[in-house]
């Protein structure tokens, strides 16, 4: 069955610009759409906030924020986003359409995967996580809903909704947003996110696609919840024997439930997922795990059933799938139990004066209806009586009218000073002046003062920032002040060659630019540890806040040279002309071939490549091993020959002329008791 064709929006036009063609997926904040865009002619993808949350400044402030957010990453790595406005009650997101499946649609038909597609995987997923992270924003949702795999092999990071600055991640209002088979517990416990619980759920979907399995299961979000507080992630060993230990390694650095002992971020985990790949031989990288199924990820097997998918929304699921588990909704999760409240007894007085009369509904609790006891007849009143007694009730209910509006009216006061003169500061962010205007004047009030300020994000000629801020109260005819984009205040990138790598980190600071990926290469011609080169190049225009990724030297390179059978002083002097230090192997070792202190290993040998400054571990020799030689004299040829050489030693025999047809040994070459270098040759004479 088709379900877009209930979608009002399928077959409408956003902005006279966004014609949407079907529905992707579906969210609890929005709605992904394939659409065309009609100006470009090109397919997209349509994130459309539902309308009900629209009004809600919270929310629209977090949509915008993603925008903003993955408009300023521009990774290859993470979903792009091109454009964002709003048409009537819809607030949407132009975005980058991916044909392909998530990860989720992967580990759902293949199981667990093999070591090598979970780490070609992770990989792309990391570097997407870093460039964010090095940008200062932190994910805070990673899952396998949120990895796209494309048709043509690429991966990349989806879903940035609950994306925030690394510098204001902290959560007071007792709720954490997440989803919980990925939460770190420093999440769950104090509501705080920085870049380390991406390195958390980064590790929990590596145990995931090793495994096939969630690490902490459980048949409530509660039970998951205190396995994250309480519970180590296991080894992937454990449910995958024979996986290599290097992966387990990865998986607890990554998981550890303190968060200090975590990598820092998502960079220094790639490089530590980097480290642990190149120590893999080939048979572990494509090990198949037991709960595999079907045929192997690669490039050509990724699409999904048939069917395109982009991304879920915030905490959405695909609606071609039967995939619906709670535990991997996006949600907000309380950190704090909220009281019961328990109904007061009766009081004495009370009791006295009623009776309590049992009663069953249902079967399945008791009521209690209170009945007052019929009051006893009265006495005929005299004329006099009934008189006094109307003038009573008329004062008493003039009383009672006074009371109530009495109340009403202290009510409205109070309700006034509290409530009714204030009023709340429409969204305005991301709208022309004008259009800020124009819904300031729909609710009664007016502007302040306008200040204009560069920015890197948000567009020129739009609102970037209120005061009182957005959502935040105000009295009725107040005033708000904004301030309006400049637009980006470009600079050039300097030329930082030579330059050492805290030093031009603090030129790009000083800038407005920040220092992206990190990578080291050799040079002849720039000191180890100084920029080599800059990625924009040097001279290039770029807005502030955008990244300028460095390559930095690791010296010279130096190819290491053959030092073995040199004395120790010989090695040393010829190494370190070279440009390598010498670190002598705290054990000796014996050897048959080199005399006592001479090199007879080195590590790394010779036509290993290494940079200035590295070092050569020597190992030096003992000189041969002495063992004592058994007597043999009187043996028959083969058994001496055993016997020498279960001791260790090479055998020759001499026969001479008389010993043509012997069997015994008469004599041998080194006599019975002495000692002789392991792994000599003793000559037995035979007659």
């Amino acid at each position: 069955m088709d379900t877009t064709l209930k979608d009002p929006l399928v077959g409408q036009v956003l902005d006279d610009r966004y014609r949407v063609d079907g529905r992707i997926a579906v969210g609890g904040m929005a709605t992904v759409y394939r659409a065309v865009d009609t100006r470009l002619d090109r397919v997209l993808a349509l994130k459309v906030m539902h309308p009900t949350l629209a009004a809600d400044a919270t929310f629209v402030d977090r949509f915008i924020r993603e925008a903003k957010s993955v408009a300023r990453l521009a990774h290859p790595n993470v979903v792009g986003v091109f454009d964002q406005g709003t048409d009537g009650p819809y607030v949407y997101l132009a975005m980058e359409y991916v044909a392909g499946c998530t990860l989720r649609d992967v580990l759902r038909e293949r199981g667990a995967l093999r070591p090598r597609a979970a780490l070609d995987i992770l990989e792309p997923v990391l570097a997407a996580l870093g460039a964010a992270h090095r940008a200062g924003f932190v994910h805070r949702d990673m899952k396998p809903e949120n990895v796209l795999i494309g048709d043509d092999g690429r991966v990349k990071v989806a879903d940035f909704g609950l994306v925030r600055a690394v510098d204001s991640v902290t959560n007071t209002t007792g709720t954490v947003l997440g989803t919980v088979s990925y939460l770190a517990p420093e999440q769950i416990e104090h509501g705080t996110a920085d870049t380390r619980v991406d390195v958390y759920a980064s590790g929990v979907v590596l145990y995931e696609m090793l495994t096939g399995a969630k690490p902490h299961p459980g048949e409530s979000p509660a039970q998951i919840l205190f396995q994250h507080l309480n519970e180590d992630v296991p080894p992937p060993s454990a449910a995958v024997p024979g996986l290599a230990f290097a992966l387990d390694e990865l998986v607890a650095a990554a998981t550890a439930r303190n968060p200090d002992l975590r990598p820092h971020d998502a960079v220094a985990l790639l490089g530590q997922l980097r480290e642990a790949r190149a120590t893999l031989v080939d048979t572990q990288l494509d090990a198949l795990p037991p709960l595999a199924r079907g045929s192997e990820l690669n490039g050509h097997d990724t699409h999904h059933s048939g069917h395109d998918s982009h991304h879920s929304s915030h905490d959405g699921h695909d609606e071609h799938s039967k995939h619906d588990s709670s535990d991997d909704r996006t949600s907000v999760i309380p950190r704090t139990a909220r009281p019961v409240q328990l109904p007061l007894p009766a009081t004495a007085e009370d009791q006295a004066t009623t009776s309590l009369k049992p009663h069953r509904q249902d079967g399945l609790s008791h009521t209690s209806v209170l009945r007052t006891p019929p009051p006893e007849p009265a006495a005929p009143a005299s004329a006099a009586q009934r008189l006094r007694a109307r003038l009573k009730t008329r004062r008493g209910t003039t009383a009672v009218i006074a009371a109530v509006l009495l109340a009403l009216g202290l009510g409205a006061g109070v309700w006034y000073i509290n409530s009714g003169q204030f009023t709340k500061v429409p969204p305005l962010l991301a709208k022309t002046e004008a259009e800020a205007r124009k819904r300031l004047d729909g609710a009664g009030l007016d502007v302040r003062k306008v200040e204009r300020a560069y920015s890197p994000t948000d567009k020129r000629g739009t609102v970037m920032a209120t005061d009182p801020g957005v959502g935040e109260r105000i009295r009725h005819n107040g005033k708000v002040t904004l301030t309006v984009s400049l637009g980006p205040q470009t600079v050039k990138v300097p030329d930082l060659k030579g330059t050492p790598l805290d030093k031009a980190k603090n030129e790009l600071d000083g800038l407005g630019l920040g220092a992206g990926m990190v990578n080291k290469a050799f040079s002849s011609d720039v000191e180890k540890g100084s920029v080599i080169s800059t990625d924009p190049a040097p001279g290039t225009v770029r807005k502030t806040g955008s990244a300028v990724a460095l390559v930095v030297s690791k010296g010279k390179k130096i190819e290491v040279r053959d030092v073995t059978g040199e004395p120790e002083a010989d090695a040393r002097e010829e190494l370190e002309e070279s440009g390598l230090k010498v670190r002598i192997a705290p054990e000796r070792v014996f050897s048959s071939d080199e005399d006592e202190g001479d090199v007879v290993e080195q590590d790394p040998a010779e036509g290993g490549i290494r940079a200035e400054g590295d070092t050569v571990t020597l190992t030096l020799s003992k000189g041969p091993e002495m063992i004592e030689v058994p007597d043999v004299e009187g043996m028959s040829v083969d058994d001496a020959k055993d016997e020498l050489r279960e001791a260790g030693f090479d055998v020759k025999e001499d026969r001479g002329i008389l010993g043509i047809f012997g069997d015994t040994v008469k004599d041998q070459s080194v006599d019975p008791g002495d000692e002789a270098p392991k792994g000599s040759t003793i000559t037995i004479q035979i007659r």
